[in-house]
């Protein structure tokens, strides 16, 4: 997960004042100490920092926390206020044209993952809002972004503009934007050259292609993983350009998380969108409130449901929960669930975002084994579909047979199948909870 370190060392000082029926000065005083480092640590700039510490300083003394019933509580709660804030408050999203297409430009600096995020962006306008974007290769002076582009999407299925390389980039994004019109395409998303530094000429290009297109949005793609020169690039680009919103890339990576607290206190730009991995359904608008939580430690609840949401066919999970209360969930379920949860992003950053997962026992900093998720893929796949919907036919000869097909062992099957079995009883014992039966079926985390 993103802010990583930052999440850790922010959740172990906010829990030493969580539960404090009575809440000093000297313990505020020490909690903002312990803040204040673990900002600087993680590369958020020093003035922002100093800011933040003050406010919240000033609120945690203030009436509205020490005359409260749960002055830990309200501290926390003045703390997430403060980082929500810091990031831009609330949600930013795309301005939409008056009337179509939506022009959008992409800039940045060469590595940050300008194309791909390009591609990520028109897959989610498509996907999520059902739009119809029209990619631009405007980058003539790599013949391999050209390429790129092309590949991804065919790859996504979504169209490119592309007129080589020896057109200036200023007339493509025009010759662009007619033909988005003529086509019905109701945005158009402009990938344009990446510089390795901010380069006077290639600025003064964007610049000319601004004013050619008026783009309704220009958005800086940022690597998240450059910390505070990500700050500094931002400044340098918006000082030449009118930029609208940034995108962070890479916030999957092992990022300390300071670009994405001081950006938008820097530069006054919101961060749109956020890059959480490379597969290329991978971009999410980003919300200050639910990254907030959960650097806290509080999970992001509704994102969590935003993703089963896209990949849970609703018919198919009721569907489902009937086979759970009828005992009926047999293996060819089991196996439809996985891959449905696999699309929905890498296990650890969804259990990443349960509230207070960090604190559970097995749970912290977990890392889910792909392998071992093969292996019962492997073992599934090799019984025959009369073993898959009544397990309990599996015989020892069928055993050899179900390991010998999957590569694995009798042991590793048998655990399988013991495992099946044992989750069907704890559906049944929590099916019976549901009811009033019994005394109910108690997590063994619990």
């Amino acid at each position: 997960m993103a802010f990583e370190g930052l999440a850790d060392r922010l959740q172990k000082t906010i829990q030493k004042i969580k539960g404090k029926g009575k809440v000093t000065e000297a313990d505020v005083k020490e909690m903002t100490r312990e803040v204040r480092l673990a900002l600087l640590e993680a590369d958020v700039n020093f003035k922002v920092v100093k800011d933040l510490i003050k406010r919240i300083k000033e609120r945690a003394i203030g009436q509205e926390v020490m005359e409260s019933l749960t002055p830990g509580q309200q501290v926390i709660k003045v703390v997430k206020e403060e980082l929500t804030d810091l990031m831009g408050g609330e949600q930013s999203k795309i301005a939409v044209a008056k009337k179509t297409p939506t022009i959008i430009m992409m800039a940045g600096l060469q590595g940050a993952g300008k194309t791909t995020t390009t591609g990520k962006l028109a897959n989610l306008l498509r996907k999520k809002y059902n739009r119809n974007p029209l990619l631009v290769a405007a980058d003539v002076y790599r013949p391999a972004a050209i390429n790129q582009l092309q590949t991804l999407g065919k790859q996504l299925n979504l169209s490119v503009f592309s007129l080589g390389t020896e057109i200036s980039p200023v007339d493509i994004a025009k010759q662009a934007v007619e033909h988005a019109k003529k086509e019905h395409h109701d945005y158009v998303i402009i990938d344009t050259a990446g510089r390795l530094h901010v380069d006077e000429h290639l600025m003064d290009e964007l610049k000319q292609m601004e004013e050619s297109v008026n783009p309704d949005e220009v958005f800086l793609v940022v690597d998240a993983m450059t910390g505070q020169d990500a700050v500094n690039v931002a400044e340098s680009f918006d000082e030449q350009l009118n930029i609208t919103g940034v995108i962070l890339t890479k916030l999957d990576g092992d990022t300390r998380g300071g670009a994405a607290l001081s950006i938008k206190a820097v530069t006054g730009k919101p961060i749109k969108f956020a890059a959480t991995g490379e597969k290329m359904d991978q971009l999410e608008p980003f919300h200050p409130e639910r990254m907030a939580s959960r650097i806290l430690g509080m999970g992001d609840v509704l994102t969590l449901i935003e993703k089963a949401q896209e990949q849970v066919d609703e018919k198919k999970a009721k569907e489902l929960e009937q086979k759970m209360r009828s005992m009926s969930f047999t293996f060819e379920d089991f196996l439809e669930q996985m891959e449905q949860v696999r699309n929905m992003g890498p296990l650890e950053d969804l259990i990443g975002m349960l509230p207070g997962a960090n604190k559970m026992k097995g749970l912290k900093n977990v890392q889910v084994d792909e392998k071992q998720l093969k292996h019962v893929e492997a073992i599934i796949q090799s019984m025959t579909k009369e073993e898959r919907l009544n397990p309990d036919i599996i015989n020892g000869s069928r055993k050899k047979r179900i390991a010998r097909g999957s590569g694995t062992s009798v042991s590793q099957v048998n655990r399988l199948l013991k495992q099946f079995h044992d989750m069907k009883k704890m559906m049944k014992q929590m099916t019976n909870m549901k009811k009033g039966k019994g005394k109910g079926f108690k997590f063994p985390f619990m």
